[in-house]
């Protein structure tokens, strides 16, 4: 019966050794518990496997630099630190942004009215729709993005392109100029 190797063990027979099935024994200790805590940073599984997959090859062909110091003592630490590195580079890419705005795209070409549209249209006191229409389009992109379609901050900035303190002073402005046309 083999024993169990440390994750320092492992990392230092990756790092030094290329051990292929030190490898194995850290992806099967620590890939489900990687995805896991990916899948609360982003919703789409496929940018998830994506991600525990470049950072495993990062350990794997030593991009990502093993220090034994550092890693031994809280291996899943180390591993966190690179899939989230990974995620945030995966979510600033074309590839998130594009996927983005296909969802967004479907969604708002959809035949169907959608709830918000059905409250939109019904609203009594004032007018809303109106009040929506004279907005700018950077402002409404804006509240599109993030009340609409319930995107965070961040995920907004990616869909739009603009950084997350932009889409935070339009919503503001973009509400600040409802309320006043709504008065």
């Amino acid at each position: 019966m083999s024993e169990t190797r440390s994750d320092g063990e492992l990392l230092r027979a990756i790092a030094v050794d290329a051990d292929r099935r030190a490898f194995e024994e850290l992806y099967r200790r620590y890939a489900p518990w990687l995805r896991a805590r990916l899948r609360g940073r982003c919703a789409d599984p496929g940018v998830v496997d994506d991600v525990v997959q470049e950072t495993f090859l990062a350990v794997w062909r030593g991009k990502a630099r093993y220090r034994e110091d550092e890693c031994a003592a809280d291996a899943a630490g180390w591993l966190w630190r690179i899939g989230s590195r990974r995620l945030v580079d995966a979510l600033r890419g074309d590839g998130a942004r594009g996927r983005l705005r296909q969802a967004l795209a479907r969604l708002r070409h959809r035949d169907e009215v959608s709830a918000e549209e059905r409250v939109l249209a019904g609203v009594e006191h004032g007018d809303l729709a109106g009040a929506l229409v004279r907005l700018s389009p950077e402002l409404r992109a804006v509240l599109q993005a993030t009340v609409i379609d319930g995107l965070t901050t961040r995920e907004a900035a990616v869909l739009l392109g603009i950084p997350p303190g932009t889409v935070k002073t339009r919503a503001m402005r973009a509400r600040k100029q409802l309320r006043e046309a709504l008065a």
